[in-house]
């Protein structure tokens, strides 16, 4: 927990507002230790949408469909949310909840790879006013050129998880053994987040930690 626990309890009862079908779908997955976005970042993520109105959203990291389902509630009818997962077990419940709660037309769910997926998108010209990425931390900046080369001058990208409890903060020898790759690959995810001339970067303390980032206008940059 990077906040004090108790407060971010009670920021939470104040902005933590999502339809029932969702609060049922989060506890499934808590039971079944499927990692969802904290309540702090739904919150912002909503809040995002909801003043940006993007018209086409992608999502890397679709998990069992809970924070893609959020997404379509923040968003105009005629937006469009393209989401990606690898994981044949998440992959089944993500579609048996878009089936369940008729999400079927409102989220494309993309299968593999995500650093394929990805490179494919690009290759068919698609383009972004809103990227959420919220998949392997490992992976973060190895998906960046492809992310970028996606998102729209002025789009914005969201990304979760990026302040590791707050062990970002420790030194490698600090950090298990085992975290010290991901600790490492994330900080040089952060600093070329931070000093990109293709991107104006926050970094806040929401959740396990969020980057906001905004494509830069060329002609202004």
């Amino acid at each position: 927990m990077i906040v004090d626990e108790r407060l971010t309890t009670y920021i939470d009862s104040l902005s933590w507002q999502i339809p029932e079908y969702l609060k049922e779908v989060e506890r499934k997955a808590l039971q079944n230790e499927v990692p969802i976005i904290r309540r702090s970042m739904q919150s912002l993520l909503c809040f995002l949408l909801r003043t940006r109105k993007p018209g086409a959203v992608l999502e890397i990291g679709t998990a069992v469909g809970f924070s893609g389902m959020l997404m379509s509630e923040c968003i105009g009818e005629n937006a469009v949310i393209d989401t990606i997962e690898k994981v044949p077990m998440r992959l089944a419940e993500a579609r048996k909840n878009f089936r369940k709660y008729n999400k079927e037309d409102r989220i494309c769910l993309h299968e593999g790879d995500a650093a394929k997926v990805l490179q494919d998108l690009v290759c068919d010209g698609r383009k972004y006013d809103f990227i959420f990425m919220d998949a392997a931390k490992g992976q973060y900046l190895h998906f960046l050129p492809s992310v970028l080369a996606l998102l729209m001058e002025g789009g914005m990208l969201v990304t979760d998880n990026v302040l590791q409890d707050g062990d970002i903060i420790q030194s490698r020898f600090a950090v298990t053994r085992r975290d010290r790759t991901i600790h490492g690959r994330m900080r040089e995810y952060l600093y070329t987040l931070t000093h990109s001339e293709e991107l104006d970067t926050v970094i806040l303390p929401v959740g396990d930690g969020a980057a906001l980032s905004v494509r830069c206008n060329q002609e202004l940059s």
